[in-house]
């Protein structure tokens, strides 16, 4: 909880900081709404919140339990890299069928995100880096051995992904479709995070999936270049 909450807090600090910076250096012709839809500076943000994150939980567990961060929360990186990635690039194919059969909106804020080339690509490189480590730190290795202790496995699996589930609903215009699938990624991260005892693992599905989505969103659009129709299947 007090992660989540220094989360939230950094959240609203840095965007906030991003956007007012922006605002007088490079943009003081514009209003702040219009610079605040900038894609760019919602990714540049984002990268900026996972500092302090990331140190915050690397100072809590260190320092109120002396135990070493990446043994701690069982990183214990896989052999089996490529099968774990290939598992999570299979979720993607599966998942995608489901989405089709789900209510989805028509238009998302996430898609507006590869409105521009540049920022496709910076989103593209996130999403398969950094962007499944944090969630995968905190969803896989703080919160679900805390669940999982208290009230079982299952529990712990199921609970863990639910909030992962909720914080994409922005994202996607609160569409409880894409919820829905995001909970079912969050579901199989989980239960490969409880049968190898590795968040090294289940980051591996995560990044396979978020992945696979990127790639064929590169291969469909041409390299982001003719975006809408093409991303329509992928991204929504």
């Amino acid at each position: 909880m007090l992660i989540a909450g220094l989360t939230v807090v950094t959240m609203v600090v840095f965007q906030l900081a991003v956007l007012l910076a922006a605002h007088f250096i490079w943009y003081p012709h514009e209003s702040l709404a219009d610079v605040s839809k900038k894609p760019i500076l919602l990714i540049v943000s984002q990268v900026l919140i996972y500092i302090p994150v990331a140190l915050s939980m690397v100072m809590l567990v260190e320092g109120k339990y002396h135990v070493r961060f990446w043994r701690a929360i069982e990183w214990n990186w896989p052999q089996a890299e490529w099968r774990l990635m290939a598992l999570g690039a299979a979720m993607f194919f599966v998942l995608s069928v489901l989405q089709i059969l789900l209510p989805m909106p028509p238009d998302t804020p996430f898609e507006h995100l590869f409105d521009r080339p540049r920022d496709a690509y910076l989103l593209s490189l996130v999403a398969i880096t950094l962007g499944p480590l944090m969630e995968e730190l905190f969803f896989r290795g703080f919160l679900y051995p805390v669940l999982a202790r208290r009230m079982g496995a299952v529990w712990g699996i199921a609970l863990t992904a639910l909030p992962f589930g909720l914080i994409h609903l922005p994202q996607y215009g609160w569409a409880w479709g894409a919820a829905l699938v995001i909970f079912l990624v969050g579901v199989v991260c989980g239960v490969v995070r409880a049968v190898t005892r590795s968040v090294g693992a289940s980051f591996l599905v995560h990044a396979g999936f978020n992945g696979t989505q990127m790639l064929i969103a590169v291969v469909m659009t041409h390299g982001f270049k003719h975006m809408p129709k093409a991303l329509e299947f992928c991204l929504r």
